[in-house]
């Protein structure tokens, strides 16, 4: 299964959203930063991706973005092939 990391937050709904989005596609595991728990991480968020909300999602090696992102490319159909691809 593809790698799944995203910098998230226990408050954050649109991280709720991006992990409904990926478990309907059938992806269980994501390895999951919380910056709220470790503020630090969000800098090193911050500099790998030039943003500062979460969530910040990658599928294998691709930064994909947030969710709304996430949700562009499901729309478009890429999200399932990116993620077979990955596999």
């Amino acid at each position: 299964m593809a790698k799944v990391t995203m910098y998230t937050s226990a408050t954050c709904p649109y991280c709720a959203h991006a992990e409904r989005l990926l478990a309907s596609k059938g992806v269980m595991e994501i390895d999951k930063v919380r910056v709220d728990l470790e503020p630090q991480r969000r800098f090193e968020m911050m500099e790998k991706t030039g943003r500062r909300t979460v969530p910040q999602i990658w599928i294998g090696e691709r930064h994909v973005g947030g969710f709304d992102d996430l949700s562009a490319l499901d729309r478009a159909g890429e999200l399932d092939k990116l993620l077979a691809d990955c596999y």
